[in-house]
């Protein structure tokens, strides 16, 4: 007891000393404390992100490491690449389906163990399986489930009679994203659970109460009750499961490494195989660029349409 309250007196005099230091040095003191990781941000982001666009408008390669200026030639050499126009098209069909898919499965999952009465605390630790899982490690897993002679979706489809060969599942392009984007909806459909389920349990019940008076059903309450008030944990989920579905280059890699025929190429995919097997940085800096545009421009989207429903 004693050594307790000795610890407590001594962080009470730790607090006045560092409140002593804010009001005498101001913003300078904040700014102190502020710069070790400013530095730090600047080094590693700040610094890289400028140089990388510097280098898109370079002819910067490994046979000509000096950079020298081309003004648009990169972005216009890719407006007139084949392969970065299907990657760029099969990237917007990725992101818009595997994000509402995964948003619904956890929207699903997250009303189904909220109105659990037994076992819900297994449910919500059993939710949390996926997610203490490496994207590699997902990968691998998924690329053996949809093998076309050893895999487990075909040898379960099998068994139960439902197909009599093969399925390419990793070989036809539509099979291939379906597949890929079976393996992200299953990696980040378990964290918009959690969060839209930590919302859903606090709602009030009273409003729940009120609502069975007036004879809503379940449907009612729903959509009356627990979908709007859940808008700024839809907002936390969906801009996490944005970033998550932006940084998929491990699980398209693994499956498919964006093959065959760049049948299933993504910008991801298409970045690293141009500036480094391809040794053409300035080129994989200009394309870059333009995946983190189609990103912001695909949350700004998404954004606006979440205000248009009127749920942030």
């Amino acid at each position: 007891m004693t050594r307790t309250m000795a610890q407590l007196t001594q962080a009470s005099a730790l607090e006045k000393q560092l409140s002593t230091m804010r009001r005498s040095h101001g913003s300078g003191f904040i700014v102190a404390m502020l710069a070790p990781s400013l530095v730090i941000i600047a080094f590693v982001v700040v610094f890289p992100l400028i140089y990388a666009f510097y280098l898109s408008f370079t002819s910067y390669t490994l046979l000509r490491p000096v950079p020298t200026w081309n003004d648009f030639a990169n972005y216009r050499r890719l407006l007139q690449d084949p392969i970065f126009g299907q990657a760029f098209i099969n990237t917007l069909l990725f992101m818009f389906v595997t994000v509402n898919a995964a948003f619904l499965v956890g929207l699903f999952l997250s009303q189904a163990i909220a109105r659990t009465i037994r076992g819900q605390s297994i449910l919500r630790t059993l939710l949390m399986v996926p997610m203490m899982f490496a994207p590699v490690m997902v990968g691998f897993q998924f690329r053996w489930f949809f093998n076309d002679q050893v895999g487990l979706v075909n040898n379960a489809l099998t068994s139960l009679g439902l197909l009599s060969g093969s399925i390419p599942w990793l070989v036809d392009r539509w099979l291939a994203m379906f597949a890929i984007g079976v393996a992200t909806v299953w990696m980040n459909a378990p964290i918009v659970a959690i969060i839209l389920l930590a919302g859903t349990l606090s709602i009030s019940p009273e409003l729940y109460e009120a609502a069975d008076v007036d004879g809503a059903n379940s449907w009612q309450k729903f959509r009356s009750i627990t979908y709007p008030l859940l808008g700024p944990f839809i907002t936390i989920a969906l801009t996490i499961l944005s970033l998550d579905v932006a940084r998929g280059f491990d699980i398209v890699s693994i499956m498919t490494g964006g093959g065959p025929a760049h049948r299933t190429e993504l910008l991801w995919t298409y970045v690293p195989r141009v500036a480094i097997q391809d040794s053409r940085f300035a080129l994989g800096a200009a394309m870059s660029f333009v995946t983190m545009i189609v990103t912001i421009v695909f949350t700004l989207y998404l954004f606006r349409q979440l205000l248009k429903s009127r749920i942030l």
